[in-house]
């Protein structure tokens, strides 16, 4: 697999802010689950270097407690393209020179979706998630501040953690009522000599049991 280079330049971007997710990457070894909360994710409507279209940019959690991102910004910055696809699930990270163009005017929608200011990544270790069905997240959640698609670190065997697969995943934070939400097919985690562990309902319920349905 292609890699950036150590020194890669950093790629002006700038364009209006689609929405607003948080950055969180989730090592597995077979029943065993691990979170790396890293930051946001911007998506932004704009140019990238000399490109159109819309691009995910990975931004740090200081960035995020300076500028309150939120869909309706415009604004501008700088970032490398990853070292890594299958480590982040943004295109662009190590953002910086970020400038804020345009303020977002007027009230979020109630939602759902729920757009707005996302909150800080300890509200999104303390309410927990429960797996999204990927066509769900990718037509109806993607732009909602509870949607996140993490990349996924697999260590096949923890005699020997080298063996490692990769995938993405979907989850939601938000409330349980949610009327968009639906879950999806159960997960599968490979281990070792064929192995394998599914990750049922129980383990969104008991992630989540401290919630009622509206939080």
């Amino acid at each position: 697999m292609a890699r950036v280079m150590p020194n890669a330049e950093k790629v002006p971007w700038s364009g209006r802010l689609v929405s607003v997710g948080p950055r969180i990457r989730l090592m597995r070894s077979f029943d065993e689950r691990q979170h790396s909360y890293q930051g946001y994710i911007l998506r932004v409507d704009g140019t990238c270097g000399d490109e159109s279209g819309e691009f995910l940019i990975a931004v740090g959690k200081g960035a995020h407690e300076k500028h309150r991102f939120r869909n309706g910004m415009k604004l501008s910055g700088l970032s490398i393209p990853v070292a890594d696809p299958r480590l982040e699930a943004a295109r662009f990270y190590k953002t910086s020179r970020i400038k804020i163009e345009t303020v977002a005017e007027g009230e979020p929608s109630a939602g759902p979706p729920f757009l707005g200011v996302p909150p800080d990544l300890a509200t999104y270790r303390g309410r927990g998630h429960r797996r999204l069905d990927p066509g769900t997240y990718q037509k109806k959640c993607a732009a909602c501040i509870w949607g996140c698609k993490m990349p996924v670190e697999m260590i096949i065997d923890h005699w020997n953690p080298s063996k490692k697969k990769y995938r993405f995943e979907t989850f939601c934070y938000g409330p349980k009522s949610c009327a968009l939400y639906r879950a999806g097919a159960t997960r599968k985690v490979p281990g070792r000599k064929g192995m394998s562990w599914e990750e049922e309902d129980w383990v969104d319920d008991e992630a989540t049991s401290h919630r009622g349905p509206d939080d």
